[in-house]
């Protein structure tokens, strides 16, 4: 069914306001799905927080134009959906990874990050990426190291002194 001129702003509009504030873009060819993995595909990317949208080439370009996406204008091509990660930059690339592992007719073939195109070959490496909280863990995990490092070393030769006096009396008791 055609769009109306109206409906095509919206979604214009619509796209566009989601790829002003996402973290990643990604775009896949979907040509060989099934209704029931396009639903699969839509709950995963609402469980992930990620914006999805089948949408003509030509109104997608559109729609990236004056954002960090528009790297992507020239290699739209094709039956494409697009993905764009709001809350974490490999939520996206870690989408569509993980289906097409499922779905052989799901293909990769576009990523951005950070206003630049990524080889497609670095999807499984995007998708690895920690989100804000797993990130935030990992740095405090590294901060505080050296504390307990440190602790441990200062209590050390406390305990070598109690382990050692407890041998002796030990060994004093025994004879």
């Amino acid at each position: 069914m055609a769009l109306s001129i109206e409906q095509k702003q919206k979604l214009v509009e619509e796209v566009s306001s989601e790829a002003k504030v996402a973290l990643s873009a990604a775009a896949a060819e979907y040509r060989g799905l099934s209704v029931d993995q396009l639903t699969k595909l839509r709950s995963n990317a609402k469980d992930l927080n990620v914006y999805l949208k089948v949408v003509k080439n030509t109104l997608a370009k559109r729609a990236i134009k004056d954002t960090d996406f528009e790297c992507m204008q020239n290699d739209l091509k094709g039956p494409l959906i697009l993905a764009f990660s709001r809350d974490n930059p490999g939520s996206a690339a870690k989408l569509f990874n993980d289906f097409a592992k499922e779905s052989e007719e799901l293909k990769p073939v576009l990523i951005a990050l950070n206003g630049e195109l990524v080889d497609i070959g670095n999807l499984s490496k995007i998708a690895k990426l920690p989100t804000k909280d797993e990130a935030i863990s990992m740095l405090m995990g590294v901060m505080k190291m050296p504390i307990e490092k440190l602790v441990r070393t200062v209590a050390a030769p406390h305990t070598k002194l109690v382990q050692t006096l407890f041998a002796y009396s030990n060994s004093k008791a025994s004879n």
